[in-house]
């Protein structure tokens, strides 16, 4: 009997230990080969995409309406309100606009999408004058400890990992700051680079410009000790009352 409730024990206390640490997320084993950084993303502004909303007006006159000073008027303010308009990028990447039509836009930069749309709408308005905006983009960042995820609004065009970062509220207390992960999806493949914060040359990465759905992913410590007193400490408080209770009955007899 006591042979095996000994067998039980050990089977109970290896059966807790296989789910040490299987939380954590987005593992990479030995050998894992990152994508590699280049100085371009450090300076590239944010590029449409698909599943962007974007808040495009027009105004002709080279934007004359926008900034006449002599109507600042109700009607006026209200034309402006008005002239706003959203629009999905869809999957291919194209959106319907007003007249004409479907128009890729993803790829482009915001700016390089306002200079197209001008020449476009050129054969339609005098000096038209386009102003553009992403409503959507955010990212997703897993500070190194659980229960912390956010999803970070992109409100600027060059929001850097380093800002995203802070925003989160900075890595956590069980953070690899030299495991920082980000992952960004491309046509075809995730891409996943590696940066390392725990020195200042890690600086220079973490000011590459973020994307639409990148994710931010920094690996927490493997806590071995504590998780493992949390996992085989009912295991070992049900093991003591049976040996006590078998301890016991054996001094009755």
């Amino acid at each position: 009997m006591r042979k095996l409730l000994l067998f039980a024990g050990i089977a109970l206390l290896f059966s807790s230990c296989g789910w040490l640490n299987s939380s954590i997320m987005l593992k990479t084993g030995k050998g894992y080969k990152y994508s590699q950084y280049s100085d371009s993303m450090k300076s590239k502004d944010y590029v449409i995409a698909a599943n962007d909303i974007v808040e495009f007006r027009i105004f002709s006159n080279d934007g004359f309406k926008l900034i006449d000073l002599t109507s600042l008027n109700q009607t006026n303010r209200d034309y402006q309100m008005n002239n706003k308009m959203d629009f999905l990028v869809e999957f291919d990447g194209n959106v319907k606009l007003p007249i004409l039509g479907r128009t890729k836009l993803s790829g482009l930069t915001v700016r390089e999408a306002e200079l197209m749309l001008e020449d476009k709408y050129a054969s339609f308005y005098v000096k038209p004058f386009v102003l553009m905006t992403v409503q959507n983009k955010r990212v997703i960042v897993f500070p190194g400890s659980a229960g912390d995820a956010k999803v970070i609004p992109l409100v600027n065009n060059n929001t850097t990992l380093i800002e995203a970062l802070a925003l989160a509220g900075g890595i956590a207390d069980d953070g690899k700051a030299k495991m920082v992960k980000l992952i960004r999806r491309t046509s075809d493949k995730d891409d996943v680079y590696l940066i390392d914060l725990s020195k200042i040359e890690g600086i220079k990465q973490a000011n590459m410009i973020l994307q639409a759905n990148d994710i931010i992913y920094v690996e927490p410590r493997r806590r071995y000790a504590s998780k493992v007193l949390a996992e085989v400490a009912p295991v070992l408080s049900l093991l003591t009352s049976t040996l006590l209770l078998i301890w016991y009955a054996d001094r009755l007899r």
